[in-house]
């Protein structure tokens, strides 16, 4: 079975930001500001994640002498 953190990405209304903020709250301003630190780094993670096997594989790969 697979993690939720595998599940694919979906667009989610929760995450998107209004071009006007005078509309919202300050707790709904902080609720979104807070779920979009934690996609940050979720991004951030994975970035980390796809560079590290990158590196290995180029360094799994690379040539002699190189």
């Amino acid at each position: 079975m697979r993690d939720d953190d595998e599940l694919p990405a979906r667009p989610s209304r929760d995450l998107v930001v209004p071009a006007r903020l005078d509309g919202m709250s300050v707790d709904e301003m902080t609720s979104l500001r807070d779920r979009l630190r934690k996609e940050i780094a979720r991004l951030e993670d994975e970035i980390a994640r796809r560079s590290d096997v990158r590196r290995a594989a180029e360094a799994l790969f690379k040539k002699p002498g190189s």
